[in-house]
């Protein structure tokens, strides 16, 4: 037993020391954008899609972001097929040139979001589309600066990853954590390279050039994908098109995680399709988690000598890599001790995804369930 913890806790160390070495630093905050200032923007050149389903609680406050962004702007959003009075509400909000499309019956191979945005891209004419998840409120002067980004980086598809809300004990133990693992799977830096094989987005917030979309074929293209917004960058990237993915606080999502279950199912959504399904991934990611995370404090608890040493170097180390994520976020950076929980927390949400997916479930969200 010690020689394992001896050599799993030098393992540990030295993943957790290349991570903090890579030249591609994916655990700092270099890729922001944030507005500056605020002014009666022209945006007629911009159609916002919006898709919802059942966004009664949040649709009010993402158009009254859109609002507040400038005149001329166009927002079509997509009711598909709520019930619970979410076209109704969103009628009722006034500043926004709005058009309200119900969306048609589900075609079999379709998720239910592409489908919603599929409807909602062949209405627009103008030659940037803005892709906005329903529970996104933008801050004044975020529209403006995503067009000057893309037109001053000369860049065709440009995401923001979202600020999720960090208020109840479990949105701020697991949010931040959240974000972090997105970023250590795509590294941003990466992702904003001419490197052809690195592609993502965040979904919730995506500007791109509307010619884009034909060009794939539309969201036909992706029609069946769980992450598609992942997917909708690979595919724009493989075609030659410059993307940009980074953060903001003028991007900020307001859906609630009150307690772990919804948390649990938004990641068990999707997590074992990040790992394609594959029996084989699920066995290297669980003992990468445990041997990264989880073993560092058996080291340190039980471990003597060079195993404590070495744990306590791992241990430190992810901590370090941690810090700037609760940094960005404005989170004391104790929470960082927090880790090794976080890692069997989300280790388990992936077991969720695989078991559910043996089961017959590839993704289940809103409702809807999408068969293995």
């Amino acid at each position: 037993m010690h020689m394992v913890l001896h050599i799993v806790s030098i393992f540990a160390s030295a993943i957790w020391f290349i991570v903090l070495i890579l030249p591609w630093r994916p655990w700092r905050n270099g890729e922001t954008l944030e507005p500056e200032g605020v002014g009666e923007d022209d945006l007629s050149e911009v159609t916002v899609l919006v898709p919802a389903r059942n966004e009664s609680e949040v649709i009010v406050s993402t158009l009254c972001g859109l609002a507040g962004q400038g005149r001329g702007l166009k927002v079509i959003l997509v009711d598909d097929g709520s019930d619970d009075g979410t076209a109704d509400i969103a009628r009722q909000v006034g500043g926004v040139d709005l058009t309200i499309l119900s969306s048609q019956s589900l075609p079999d191979g379709w998720s239910g979001k592409l489908w919603a945005l599929e409807q909602g891209a062949r209405q627009v004419e103008t030659s940037w589309t803005l892709l906005l998840d329903a529970d996104i409120s933008l801050a004044p002067g975020m529209l403006r600066a995503l067009i000057g980004k893309a037109k001053g980086d000369n860049r065709q598809f440009v995401s923001i990853m979202a600020s999720l809300r960090m208020e109840s004990l479990w949105e701020q133990l697991l949010m931040p954590a959240f974000i972090y693992f997105f970023k250590l799977l795509y590294p941003f830096r990466l992702v904003n390279s001419d490197f052809p094989h690195v592609a993502a987005a965040a979904g919730g917030c995506i500007l791109l050039e509307t010619r884009l979309i034909a060009e794939i074929g539309g969201f036909a293209a992706i029609r069946g994908a769980i992450i598609d917004d992942c997917n909708l960058a690979k595919q724009i990237k493989a075609r030659g098109h410059r993307i940009w993915l980074g953060q903001s606080h003028a991007v900020v999502s307001s859906r609630q995680y009150e307690d772990l279950k919804p948390i649990w199912n938004m990641v068990a959504r999707c997590a074992f399709t990040q790992l394609c399904y594959s029996g084989w991934l699920l066995a290297l990611c669980t003992v990468l988690l445990l041997a990264l995370f989880v073993m560092p404090v058996f080291g340190i608890l039980w471990g003597e000598g060079s195993v404590f040493a070495w744990s306590l170097v791992a241990y430190t180390a992810m901590m370090v890599a941690y810090g700037p994520t609760l940094h960005y976020y404005r989170r004391h950076l104790a929470w960082a001790l927090s880790l090794p929980i976080i890692g069997i927390l989300y280790l388990a949400m992936v077991w969720t995804s695989a078991w559910r997916y043996w089961r017959g479930v590839r993704s289940q969200w809103k409702n809807r369930v999408y068969s293995s």
